[in-house]
């Protein structure tokens, strides 16, 4: 499913309405039991999270699970968090990798099923970080399992920045890099209203005197001030990214030197010799810790126990840390993984957990009783900015 800025708008708005209504209909059941595969499981996940050895051999992680289950993995991939949201609410898929701006309103709109974590002996090994985690608990049910974690980063050319930069200064504001030459014309930015985040968290430390503290719950005044900061960051960008593929293309084809990205990214463009490195900018990051979730209308349900209970396993966890750049939920598998390697987890942020503002669905109703600017009025004026040049 592709989007263009026009079908965005009226996209963005919808997914947005009914973004933390109350899910009403017939009591919620959960499975009480596995059964014989059905065959087939379809699955919309982020770039890169369902790998069959096509791009690189050494990264497999569905042929042993379809054979070992007669379960044939079906994959839709998605570019952001209300695409997917949009392709569970048409329906037709079983799971869904979402990340915490896309779970709670899966949640709320009544499209997954409560999970039964009885059935899945290898919760107990997740991340005790993770498994009670607010993007996927709600009223103490747990509506997915956790998958990877990881920050966003700043992405940049290490032939124009010698000494990496430091601040995410360089993809906000105007300015003249090492090289000489303008930032402008030669940065990119994330094409999602969550993006917002990563502004309010650079104003944080760039203005603290709007009192931001969570980037997620902004009042009209600290919201007011981060749409500026964008509205100026509009001249500076040639092309918002939301596709990761096209994002590694843009980097080796259009003279781009910075910009927001997934470690994903990084990785490929390394493995291909580009002239890029990453960095967590000193006013921190947003990230995704991303859960596995079960449609409520699933036909394929026993399939899709056992892909949970499959990605579970320390060996899939740690192949997919190492091709993503991510951190595995499963703690163990962080040791051992011959692709990851026993610095891998460090190296990708294990440690860095409490240091992530991890993505959430921002609503009216803020912490400390106040009014904060809900997602909806973030995907309007979002749009507007990305389409105003």
């Amino acid at each position: 499913m592709k989007f263009d800025s026009y079908k965005r708008v009226v996209f963005f708005t919808a997914v947005a309405s009914i973004a933390f209504a109350v899910a009403c209909g017939k009591k919620e059941t959960k499975v009480s039991e596995i059964g014989q595969g059905e065959g087939e499981v379809s699955i919309v996940a982020w770039p890169g999270y369902i790998e069959r050895g096509e791009t690189d051999k050494g990264y497999d992680w569905v042929t042993e699970f379809e054979k070992n289950t007669g379960c044939k993995v079906n994959v839709k991939t998605a570019a952001t968090s209300d695409e997917m949201v949009a392709l569970m609410n048409e329906g037709g898929f079983d799971l869904v990798t979402a990340s915490g701006d896309a779970s709670l309103r899966l949640v709320a709109g009544g499209k997954v099923q409560e999970i039964n974590t009885d059935l899945i002996p290898s919760w107990k090994n997740v991340d005790s970080r993770l498994q009670n985690a607010p993007w996927h608990t709600v009223d103490g049910k747990h509506y997915g399992v956790p998958y990877q974690w990881g920050p966003n980063v700043l992405m940049y050319n290490t032939k124009v920045f010698k000494k990496a930069p430091t601040s995410w200064s360089v993809v906000f504001e105007e300015q003249v890099l090492p090289d000489g030459k303008s930032n402008k014309g030669r940065v990119q930015a994330f094409d999602g209203p969550i993006y917002i985040a990563d502004a309010a968290l650079y104003l944080k430390v760039a203005k603290p005197e709007l009192g931001i503290q969570d980037p997620y719950e902004l009042d009209e005044k600290q919201y007011n001030a981060v749409i500026e900061v964008l509205k100026k960051q509009r001249q500076l960008v040639p092309k918002y990214w939301h596709d990761a593929m096209v994002q590694v293309d843009d980097f080796k084809k259009e003279g781009l030197v910075a910009s927001s990205t997934w470690p994903f990214q990084v990785n490929l463009l390394v493995s291909e010799k580009q002239p890029v490195a990453s960095i967590v900018p000193v006013e921190g990051a947003t990230g995704w810790a991303d859960s596995t979730m079960l449609h409520k209308d699933s036909k394929h349900v026993n399939c899709a126990y056992k892909w949970m209970e499959h990605s579970l396993s320390p060996k899939v966890q740690g192949d997919l840390a190492s091709w993503f750049g991510s951190v595995p939920s499963v703690p163990s598998a962080c040791k051992g993984n011959a692709l990851l390697g026993d610095t891998g987890c460090a190296v990708n942020g294990f440690n860095n957990f409490e240091k992530i503002s991890f993505w959430r669905t921002p609503k009216e109703d803020c912490s400390g009783g106040r009014k904060c600017v809900p997602y909806k009025k973030w995907a309007e004026d979002y749009i507007s900015i990305i389409g105003s040049k």
